[in-house]
C-alpha cells in the first residue's frame, strides 16, 4: 500500500500535464478533466506494472490499452471524438528522455550506447503505438454489441 502511495504524486503531475495539453488541443468543459484522469490513470498503471514486471516496454503497453479503453469509453459517454482524450493521455509516456540520450549519444560518437539507446526507444514508442491500437481495435469492434441489445 505504502508503494501505491508513493506513485500518486507522479500521477498527480500527469493530470496536470495533460490537463495543459487539454488547453492548448483546445479540448472544452469537461473533456479537460476526462483527458487529465486518463493521463494519470496511464502514469499509475505504467508506474504499477512497472514495480511488479521490472520491465518498461511491457509497462508501456499495458498502460497504452488501459488508456485506449478508458479514451474509447469517455468518447461514447460524451460523444466527442476519441482521438483528443486518446492523444493527450498518452502524452506523459512519450519517451523524450530516451530520444534526446539517443541523441546525445550520437552527437558524442558512442555508437554502442546510440544504437542500444535508440533500438529501447523504438520498442516503448511501438509498444505504445500497439497497445492503443490494439484496445482501440477491440473495443470498436465490441461497443456496436453492446449497444444492439439494449
Amino acid at each position: 500500500m505504502q508503494q501505491i502511495l508513493s506513485f500518486l504524486p507522479a500521477c498527480l503531475w500527469g493530470f496536470f500535464a495533460c490537463l495543459a495539453f487539454g488547453l492548448v488541443f483546445n479540448i472544452h468543459g469537461w473533456g479537460i478533466v476526462i483527458c487529465g484522469f486518463g493521463g494519470a490513470l496511464g502514469w499509475f498503471v505504467y508506474q504499477a506494472v512497472q514495480h511488479m514486471a521490472h520491465n518498461d516496454i511491457i509497462a508501456a503497453f499495458l498502460s497504452a490499452v488501459v488508456i485506449a479503453v478508458y479514451s474509447e469509453l469517455m468518447a461514447r459517454i460524451r460523444r466527442c471524438p476519441v482521438t483528443g482524450y486518446l492523444q493527450i493521455a498518452l502524452l506523459p509516456l512519450v519517451p523524450g528522455a530516451g530520444i534526446y540520450y539517443a541523441m546525445r549519444y550520437c552527437v558524442a560518437g558512442e555508437n554502442e550506447l546510440f544504437l542500444s539507446t535508440l533500438l529501447h526507444t523504438f520498442g516503448f514508442a511501438a509498444s505504445l503505438a500497439v497497445g492503443a491500437m490494439l484496445a482501440s481495435t477491440i473495443m470498436r469492434s465490441l461497443l456496436p454489441r453492446f449497444y444492439h441489445r439494449h
